[in-house]
């Protein structure tokens, strides 16, 4: 069920949806984009009819041969022509509709990036392995920029040119954490807030396994040792 909103949801909005062989969560999540704003599901390679089925049910679809998350978000956000991107998995895990109140904290001027921190509904929607690795990317994070987050979570909006301006380089795992460090170098708002996390729909390509894990954990470490950017890329939102 949507949440109930008692303010008019922001319209023009652009979110990017990466997806590899996710047609059985596609209906559940195109469903609940909410009205007026823009689907644009990146398809990366899929080999399930995840393609097709996106089309059939309205979103705009996006080709992306090099595979990666990061490659697979980055392409979104090129074909994106929204003031406002937002950025939300395609395995039913996390509900779109969310993201309205995200929207509103970028467009009102009183965030630049707006992050969703997961909240388990179950004890299967999180395996432990990736709490684990999200846990020790956070205190990384914190160390390296001062930032006190709880999660390096995919469910996110900021405005699409000051998203472009960072200069983002990394097309694998480590591309949600990379935006979080160039924001914080370029002295972004960066906000958090509570949102449900479901059990996904089918395999995780990522997280769910140890080896994936590992594996994400040692592309966001690379991300991690980066030198600050110089000169710092404004948030965008007025001040």
């Amino acid at each position: 069920m949507r949440p109930v909103t008692t303010t008019p949801t922001p319209t023009g909005v652009d979110v990017v949806l990466p997806c590899l062989n996710e047609a059985e969560a596609l209906p559940w999540v195109l469903a609940r984009i909410p009205p007026g704003w823009r689907a644009l599901v990146v398809d990366n390679g899929s080999t399930d009819g995840s393609a097709d089925v996106a089309r059939a049910l309205g979103a705009t679809v996006v080709h992306e041969p090099r595979r990666g998350f990061g490659a697979a978000c980055h392409a979104g956000l090129a074909a994106a022509d929204a003031d406002i991107v937002c950025f939300c998995d395609c395995d039913a895990s996390l509900d779109p509709a969310l993201l309205v109140p995200f929207v509103r904290e970028v467009r009102d001027g009183r965030a630049d990036l707006v992050l969703g921190r997961r909240r388990p509904e179950s004890r299967g929607a999180w395996p432990a392995h990736a709490r684990a690795g999200n846990l020790a990317l956070t205190r990384m994070l914190r160390r390296r920029t001062g930032l006190r987050l709880k999660d390096l979570g995919p469910l996110r909006a900021a405005r699409r040119e000051a998203l472009l301006a960072l200069d983002l380089t990394d097309r694998r795992s480590g591309y949600p954490l990379q935006m979080m460090v160039r924001a914080a170098d370029a002295g972004w708002r960066i906000t958090e807030h509570d949102v449900p996390y479901r059990p996904r729909t089918g395999a995780s390509k990522v997280t769910g396994t140890w080896r994936g894990t590992w594996q994400a954990v040692r592309d966001m470490s690379r991300v991690l040792a980066e030198a600050p950017a110089h000169p710092p890329v404004r948030g965008g939102s007025p001040r």
